[in-house]
């Protein structure tokens, strides 16, 4: 399960306050923070374009998906990989803090292979691998990959939701 650490922004400090001192207990200062930790959860999302076809993929919340998402805008040669996954090697390796030391992908995950420092966009079940972390989740058009041979695709940051 990944990690969420709570920001209190001013505002929401100010809010917190607010709802204390005007008799809103405890019970509405829970519920700010409870509204601000659903806004942090928000997942950011990423377009791949890929063949023509816009795919979009929301991004785990843990610390490898941001450190993906850093180094957006990408444009990467997506290769076939054992009839199951799209690979390409990314510019730099990302940070694996906190991450689990394996996963299970299903189709319709987007993950790092760490031993290779590759992305890995799944269009079938793989394998539970050792060293592989889920960085998302496709939302739309999973079979732009599922097509044979090699692809180029170009990945840009969305935003928040």
């Amino acid at each position: 399960m990944a990690q969420l650490s709570i920001r209190i922004t001013p505002a929401l400090a100010v809010l917190g306050c607010l709802a204390l001192l005007t008799g809103g207990g405890a019970a509405a200062a829970e519920q700010i923070v409870r509204a601000n930790a659903a806004q942090q959860r928000a997942s950011v999302k990423i377009r791949i374009d890929v063949g023509g076809t816009p795919v979009i993929v929301s991004l785990d919340n843990n610390e490898t998906s941001r450190d993906f998402a850093s180094l957006l805008p990408l444009t990467l040669s997506l290769d076939d990989y054992a009839g199951t996954e799209k690979i390409s090697q990314l510019p730099r390796r990302l940070s694996t803090r906190g991450a689990p030391a394996a996963t299970a992908p299903v189709a319709g995950d987007l993950a790092y292979y760490a031993p290779w420092g590759n992305i890995a966009i799944f269009y079938k079940d793989g394998e539970h691998s050792p060293g592989l972390v889920r960085l998302g989740k496709i939302e739309s058009c999973l079979g732009a990959f599922r097509q044979a041979g090699s692809r180029t695709a170009t990945i840009t940051l969305l935003g928040n939701d």
